[in-house]
């Protein structure tokens, strides 16, 4: 393609893809939208306070960022063992006394909305459990943390800040890893920003400034948490910005990291390994249909950039999961409507969280429609053929095929036969691209069946409809082609019949409704 970037020369801001998986954390935690960003925002303002150098202003930046990001871990035991919101009743006590904390625990145990019987004897039962994982979670936590900003390419100044997540200033924290200056300072700034911004959320501003004094020289740091009390006003800041996102960027200390090459591919592949933390059903799922996708994309002559491109958007097609209680993607049986449309509004929120990034808008619109159907019997927008590319069929399929070979809560895995034999039917359907499931089953390894062209067109025909659809007269056509003008002629009207047309416009119709039109580099007429 003309103007193409070429893929080992791309370039990103390390803090751009990083927000991303902070828009993608406040799902899984169950926060507001972009309360991760206005929380950075908040411990920014509080670095300035401060008036800390620029180095640890940058690691307090992207401690802040990824603060959370953790805490997703173990869901699927947690659901078993929790039945109310830790979100809700811990996280606003999480910087309190221990007893505080352990009450915010206490408080998730029962069902909020069932009945005294029942949620006495869910505390009973529950509190044990929650004991007995209490450590070995927050362990969890603090590994998740620092794997993935490894993995998203920070540097290990950045990185080894993450042990140290949960510590408190006092030392009564669960790890007893560190207390007083031996925690990180980034650690320290972080925890009060992170803190001060969730309590805005239940609380007035002096609500805030009460409870930040109340736990100085407790969890916090005694120096740090008296700045922010005597600065409260300048860093609560305005709330009405019109981008926190840009906001955030901005605010990111010089000079700033960035990504390149293969570092870009990690740092997605980990966003997709986070995804799939939503439960072990998941587990390397968002990595083999990127992986699957690619393989198949080569398969079918795409350049390198649209094969990366494939790669891409499948590491990230699912981060929308995590905005998915956990709860669902355990249950062994029949989901109600309530959680059947969850799971339908999945790949909204992977949209929504891909659509901050300029880098990632390309391969959000690929990956947003992953549960898309050519027959338009997909989800979440139900469009059909006309409005799906060749590159979202193929993650479509990709992603089928691969989720047919996993284990989920309410079936076992199919093995990779009959996975294939059930992606062949879907194609029969109508809902796969048949040449998008023989792409993909021949990537995987399996038998793929004869491509079936609609209205029975030749391969022949079919590239001839492809470049009339693009303006092409027929004598350029034939010239593409490198075939006689004559030839080129019966071609077009041999598939004019077959599709019952008689205009180059329906052609191109037809052509569109059925995924004919290739995408990649090929000529396009300009009068």
């Amino acid at each position: 393609m003309q103007g193409e970037q070429a893929p080992d020369k791309e370039r990103i801001r390390s803090a751009e893809v990083i927000a991303s998986l902070c828009l993608a954390t406040d799902l899984g935690m169950g926060f507001p939208f972009e309360h991760g960003l206005q929380a950075t925002l908040t411990t920014m303002r509080l670095c300035d306070v401060l008036g800390v150098d620029s180095t640890t202003a940058s690691r307090t930046y992207y401690a802040a960022l990824l603060m959370h990001v953790g805490c997703t871990t173990d869901a699927e035991i947690g659901v078993r063992i929790f039945h109310g919101s830790m979100t809700n009743s811990g996280v606003h006590r999480m910087y309190g006394s221990p007893i505080e904390a352990a009450a915010g625990a206490l408080g998730a145990l029962p069902d909020p909305h069932a009945r005294w019987p029942l949620r006495a004897y869910q505390v009973t039962v529950g509190l044990p459990k929650a004991a007995q994982i209490r450590k070995p979670h927050f362990i969890a936590i603090c590994e998740v943390a620092e794997m993935l900003a490894e993995q998203m390419g920070l540097p290990a100044s950045i990185h080894g800040l993450f042990p140290y997540l949960t510590e408190r200033w006092d030392g009564w924290s669960n790890l007893r890893r560190a207390k007083e200056e031996d925690i990180p300072l980034p650690i320290r700034i972080a925890q009060i920003g992170r803190d001060a911004a969730y309590q805005r959320l239940i609380g007035d501003d002096h609500h805030v400034v009460e409870t930040i004094r109340s736990r100085a020289g407790h969890a916090f740091d005694p120096t740090i948490a008296k700045a922010f009390v005597e600065n409260a006003s300048d860093i609560f800041g305005d709330d009405a910005a019109d981008s926190v996102w840009e906001a955030v960027l901005a605010t990111e200390p010089e000079p700033w990291l960035t990504l390149q090459a293969a570092a870009i591919d990690r740092a997605l592949a980990a966003m997709g390994a986070f995804s799939d933390l939503a439960s072990p059903y998941l587990s390397g799922h968002a990595y083999g249909v990127g992986e699957l996708a690619a393989q198949a994309g080569t398969l079918l002559g795409l350049s390198r950039s649209e094969v990366n491109a494939m790669r891409r958007a499948g590491y990230l097609h699912d981060l929308g999961r995590t905005a998915v209680h956990p709860r669902v993607w355990e249950k062994p049986g029949p989901l109600t409507a309530d959680e059947w449309e969850q799971v339908r509004l999945h790949p909204y929120h992977t949209e929504r969280v891909l659509f901050r990034s300029p880098f990632l808008v390309p391969l959000a619109n690929i990956a947003c429609a992953h549960h898309e159907r050519v027959d338009g019997s997909g989800y979440h927008r139900g469009v059909g053929a006309p409005s799906l590319s060749p590159a979202c069929r193929l993650l479509a399929a990709a992603d089928a095929f691969r989720a047919k070979t996993e284990p989920r809560a309410y079936r076992e895995a199919f093995s990779p036969a009959d996975a294939a034999e059930i992606t062949v039917e879907r194609a029969k359907e109508g809902k796969l691209d048949p040449e998008m499931a023989s792409a993909v089953l021949e990537a995987a390894g399996e038998k793929a069946p004869p491509r079936e062209r609609p209205a029975g067109l030749t391969e022949r025909e079919v590239e001839v409809v492809a470049l009339l659809a693009r303006g092409l007269q027929t004598k350029q056509v034939a010239r593409a082609l490198g075939i006689a003008t004559k030839t080129a002629d019966r071609h077009v009207q041999n598939a004019y019949r077959k599709m019952g047309v008689s205009s180059r416009a329906a052609a191109t119709l037809f052509a569109a409704e059925h995924g004919l039109l290739p995408w990649g580099e090929f000529p396009i007429h300009k009068p």
